[in-house]
């Protein structure tokens, strides 16, 4: 059985390590912040002090990092995955990250003899949690087929998608248009409130149609009572819809309304959303 390794416990981190370990997998995590391993030390995983020394430990290695600058420190950075790498080594990075990000990382990779994969998730906290991520895969497929073992003990359904840079560019395409829903949504319950319509009645409406989807179903009720309990932080959004406004740009790709969403989640975080979940948006526009 291959050895894992684990880099960044955040809220995803931290629930797809431990359904690693739950499923008897032997780990090795590290964070920046080292209390953060602690609930996964008490489920039977081992600590390492900095992620060379995860990649020198283990046979495939997983991070889950906040964004590109994150990525970009945890692979180059002195004690970074770099450092740990040599031959037949493998890392997966699972972060959400910009195309070129991706490419320079693979290529840095394969440049000291290991293999690369990029595996953004489409998913948030609770599919973590649950195991029924979605896998956004380019690059190795040798290694794809090596890591799926593990990637279906976190998720319910992986593709490969191609080269690296296919699985970024998939995964911005997903965030940003689920960013424009949580605003169409939102706009609606807004709305809806101020002709003297009740939201709840308008989110069974919804519920009945061609509209109908998990999001709404699950953040509607929520919003409607200006709750918005964490499973993906505003600031992550708002940074993945950036990346893909970068990306339309790239592809002379007019992105209008993404546009408009993108500067609604700039207001909120603004305003103190940041850490707030995505659907805090909601805040700024009723």
């Amino acid at each position: 059985m291959p050895k894992y390794g684990f880099l960044g416990l955040g809220i995803m981190g931290q629930a797809m390590a431990a359904n690693l370990v739950k499923a008897g997998y032997d780990v090795t995590v590290w964070n920046r912040t080292a209390d953060k391993c602690e609930p996964l030390l008490a489920l039977g995983a081992m600590k390492a002090q900095t992620p060379a020394e995860v990649m020198a430990a283990c046979d495939i290695c997983f991070a889950m990092v906040s964004d590109p600058a994150a990525a970009l420190d945890l692979c180059f950075a002195g004690q970074g995955v770099l450092e740990g790498m040599k031959e037949g080594k493998a890392y997966v990075d699972i972060s959400t990250v910009d195309a070129e990000t991706a490419i320079a990382i693979d290529k840095a990779v394969r440049a000291r003899g290991g293999r690369y994969l990029e595996a953004p998730v489409s998913g948030s906290k609770k599919p973590a949690e649950d195991g029924t991520l979605v896998f956004l895969c380019g690059g190795d497929e040798e290694l794809y087929r090596e890591a799926s073992p593990a990637l279906e003990i976190m998720g319910k359904a992986l593709f490969h998608l191609g080269e690296v840079g296919s699985g970024a560019r998939m995964k911005l395409v997903v965030n940003m248009t689920m960013g424009t829903m949580m605003n169409a949504l939102g706009e609606g319950l807004a709305l809806a409130g101020k002709t003297g319509l009740d939201a709840e009645t308008l989110l069974q409406v919804f519920s009945q149609g061609a509209i109908d989807n998990p999001m709404f179903s699950m953040k509607g009720p929520l919003m409607a009572r200006g709750e918005y309990p964490t499973a993906f932080p505003l600031k992550h959004m708002q940074k993945d819809m950036r990346l893909a406004l970068q990306l339309g740009e790239q592809a002379e790709q007019p992105l209008p309304v993404a546009a408009a969403a993108n500067a609604q989640f700039i207001k909120a975080k603004r305003q103190g959303g940041a850490d707030s979940d995505f659907s805090a948006v909601f805040d700024v526009i009723r």
